[in-house]
């Protein structure tokens, strides 16, 4: 089997058109995602069953069913609905990439909310009952002590959930939108070299995953200069 050089050089250019709306998809489905996860995980940590349940059947069912069924059922089920159609986020759901951006926020709130709570239960009950003794109220324990101490904590599995996010980018390809992989799969119809063209595909991936590991390892860096040992 050969492998044509060329092309991958003449359709590298191409896909990184796409990379603006990939991410486009990344950033704003991190940012709403993590809205939604730390509200899900306040709901969670609340210690009250009528707030920790609906998010408990929230995280269930959004982590127990596959992306890709969620984009479709978004994509292709809430134009459906009357009451979508008559409502203000119409605009929202009448365009594939207001959907996407939806259904990839809804599928992250689920993933970061228990990477959040994790970091939460991780901070030393001891670390907390002293600043109790200082005289700090909850509200002030939670914003002053917990919440600096659970995002340094949080921040590796979160780096690795982000990545998770970059690459579910890529099924928003298969609602017409023209991301890299939707690029990547208009040049294989064209072209009938899928080989070539998705291993390139991957390199890039690759390297944006590299490149979104750097920065995470990095700020955890920042974020743990005081704690960390010398010598």
């Amino acid at each position: 089997m050969s492998f044509d050089t060329a092309l991958i050089v003449e359709s590298l250019p191409k896909m990184l058109m796409g990379i603006g709306l990939t991410f486009q998809l990344l950033v704003l489905s991190a940012v709403f995602g993590l809205i939604l996860a730390t509200l899900l995980m306040l709901m969670r940590i609340s210690g009250k069953w009528w707030l920790s349940w609906p998010a408990q059947v929230y995280i269930y069912v959004f982590r127990g069913t596959p992306i890709l069924v969620q984009i479709f059922i978004v994509y292709y089920g809430f134009p459906q609905l009357e009451v979508i159609r008559e409502s203000v986020l119409w605009p929202v759901f009448r365009e594939p990439f207001g959907c996407a951006v939806f259904a990839l926020s809804l599928n992250a709130g689920a993933y970061v909310s228990e990477i959040l709570r994790g970091g939460v239960l991780g901070v030393d009950r001891g670390m907390l009952e002293a600043g109790e003794a200082l005289g700090l109220s909850k509200t002030q324990r939670f914003v002053y002590l917990t919440t600096p101490i659970a995002t340094r904590l949080a921040l590796p599995a979160y780096g690795n959930d982000i990545i998770s996010l970059l690459k579910s980018t890529a099924l928003a390809s298969t609602i017409t939108l023209m991301e890299m992989t939707g690029i990547a799969r208009t040049i294989v119809a064209q072209t009938y070299a899928p080989y070539e063209i998705f291993i390139s595909l991957a390199i890039v991936y690759m390297v944006l995953t590299f490149l979104i590991q750097k920065l995470v390892a990095r700020i955890e860096r920042h974020l743990g200069r005081y704690t960390l040992k010398e010598g």
